[in-house]
């Protein structure tokens, strides 16, 4: 169920995925704008996209992520297993998107926290992640798809 992009899928570029963030934050001036992804992050701020947030665990593709400079006021560290959604890095990145400016740095895995970011970003807010090899996932964050990802959350088996 996870596979699937949890909203629009824009195909193309690192460049012509970055023209597309980059008109979506002039057009919808969302609340946040927080990517999931060491390279979408990268990609983004390199091309001058100023994003609220990112979420980075230093790997792209499996292996070690090429370093980029984020620019961020706050750094947030927090320990996130693959396959998994930690309390510790829930609450990163909440207080992440509460202030802004932040980048939560994850020593494990991102891929889920997209979730995360979705559930806690205020209404009116974009969430992107990559889709290798494709593109692109924006998701904006609206009642309806915070309840869909909650949904899914819910099926989700808790550990103690």
């Amino acid at each position: 169920m996870l596979k699937e992009p949890l909203g629009q899928l824009v195909r193309g570029t690192f460049s012509e995925c970055n023209e597309t963030l980059r008109k979506l934050q002039e057009t919808e001036k969302p609340r946040r704008l927080v990517l999931v992804g060491d390279t979408i992050s990268r990609n983004a701020i390199q091309s001058g996209i100023k994003a609220d947030v990112i979420i980075i665990d230093h790997k792209e593709m499996r292996e070690d992520a090429v370093e980029f400079s984020h620019g961020k006021a706050r750094v947030f560290r927090t320990i996130n297993e693959p396959a998994t959604i930690s309390l510790l890095a829930w609450q990163a990145i909440a207080e992440a998107i509460e202030k802004g400016d932040s980048v939560v740095r994850v020593d494990g895995e991102e891929d889920l926290l997209a979730l995360v970011a979705i559930i806690v970003a205020p209404i009116g807010s974009i969430v992107a992640y990559g889709q290798p090899g494709i593109g692109i996932v924006v998701v904006r964050v609206s009642p309806d798809k915070k309840s869909k990802i909650q949904a899914q959350i819910d099926l989700m088996k808790k550990v103690d």
